[in-house]
């Protein structure tokens, strides 16, 4: 089953290595869904995915300074998503156009 899994991140990047495991963070974040705000991204997975999607970003990030979160909207999300504003939202089952 394909589920809508909405991912938050707060790095710190006070430091070098904060700065670089916030790059790390949204670029692989990128590789399983798309960003909708700056460190928010939809992502639609299914059970398997988000498994290693959970396990990788553990290890990037540091578990004493940074934060993830992990929303599962599920697989009949459309009617849980309010928007207003300019960038429309990400729809995982419509038309894809390269």
């Amino acid at each position: 089953m394909i589920m809508l899994v909405l991912i938050t991140y707060g790095v710190c990047t006070e430091t070098n290595a904060g700065k670089k495991r916030l790059n790390k963070v949204a670029k692989y974040c990128l590789k399983y869904g798309q960003r909708v705000q700056n460190s928010v991204f939809e992502c639609d997975l299914d059970a398997a995915r988000f498994r290693v999607l959970v396990n990788d970003l553990s290890k990037i990030i540091s578990e004493d300074e940074d934060s993830i979160r992990f929303y599962n909207l599920g697989d009949r999300y459309q009617n849980k998503i309010t928007h207003i504003g300019v960038k429309e939202s990400f729809d995982p089952e419509g038309l894809l156009i390269v």
